[in-house]
């Protein structure tokens, strides 16, 4: 068993929490124990364990394990201490707010023997899933994913990294891009922005990714696919699955502890990661921005 701890206790900390509490059976999932966790606020016990510092956390040699769920500005010390103590990490994404950083990182995990796991839940998602599957083997004209969302929380980075999930779905389903043009406007008065970045695959086909925040935004994605084949302007319904988004992400994670991931799958998962990263820090450099 590899001990656990769950270092900030928002929505996706809790949900960590509960899963790590109740694995899913006769799954690599079972391999974690949770001993603790660490937040800023002084809570009572959490799924029948206890609030402990960061410096236990760091220090306990029955904890083998962090799972990073705190503001996207935080991810990059955390990651760095927990590597330092010898620990596993499991981070939700963007693993950093800079492509320099994450190098550095990864090498460090890799110098100490360590598995250093990005979260990227949103490949997992049923009408993702459906969606990867309706465009295989369709040859890609022109296409624009547009994002829309309330107003951002301050310390989660540049909109290319906060919202680097949907960066996430082109490069997986279109390969590795560049980026030509990036452009941002701000009304921070009104808590509204909207980035628009323009991309091109590798066989010169444009596209467009939009993140648009603001008071009153509904969560919503939108695309507009348009392949030689005719044109997909509306997110497929996926089947729904009895596993968890967090779970099935968790169980992946338990599989690298054990060895059970080939080098070639996670080498091209590094190398996605690395990727989106790259242009995200590309657009942030195009459209003169900095970090939120």
């Amino acid at each position: 068993m590899l001990g656990s701890v769950v270092v900030g206790l928002g929505i996706a900390g809790c949900v960590r929490m509960r899963d790590l509490a109740a694995p899913l059976p006769s799954s690599a999932a079972e391999k974690l124990s949770l001993r603790g966790f660490v937040s800023r606020r002084t809570l009572e016990d959490q799924q029948s364990v206890e609030q402990i510092t960061m410096a236990e956390a760091l220090s306990r040699a029955d904890i083998h394990v962090a799972f990073i769920c705190t503001e996207n500005t935080n991810h990059e010390e955390s990651i760095r201490q927990f590597l330092e103590a010898g620990k596993h990490v499991c981070v939700e994404y963007p693993m950093t707010l800079s492509y320099t950083s994450a190098v550095d990182l990864w090498n460090l995990a890799q110098q100490k023997g360590l598995v250093l796991h990005e979260e990227h839940i949103e490949l997992l998602t049923p009408d993702y899933k459906q969606l990867k599957k309706d465009i295989c083997g369709r040859t890609l004209e022109k296409g624009t994913l547009h994002f829309t969302g309330g107003p951002l929380k301050p310390n989660f980075g540049f909109p290319s990294f906060s919202g680097i999930s949907r960066l996430t779905w082109l490069v997986d389903l279109f390969g590795e891009l560049t980026v030509t043009a990036t452009s941002l406007v701000e009304e921070k008065e009104n808590k509204y922005m909207k980035m628009t970045a323009h991309l091109l695959t590798q066989q010169h086909k444009p596209l467009t990714w939009i993140e648009e925040r603001g008071p009153g935004l509904g969560r919503v994605k939108r695309i507009d696919l348009h392949f030689q084949d005719g044109t997909i302007s509306e997110l497929p319904a996926g089947q729904r699955e009895p596993v968890g988004l967090f779970m099935q992400d968790q169980v992946l994670f338990g599989r690298k502890l054990q060895g059970d991931v080939s080098a070639a799958e996670l080498q091209a998962e590094r190398s996605r990661i690395l990727h989106c990263l790259e242009l995200a820090d590309r657009m942030q450099q195009l459209s003169g921005g900095a970090q939120a």
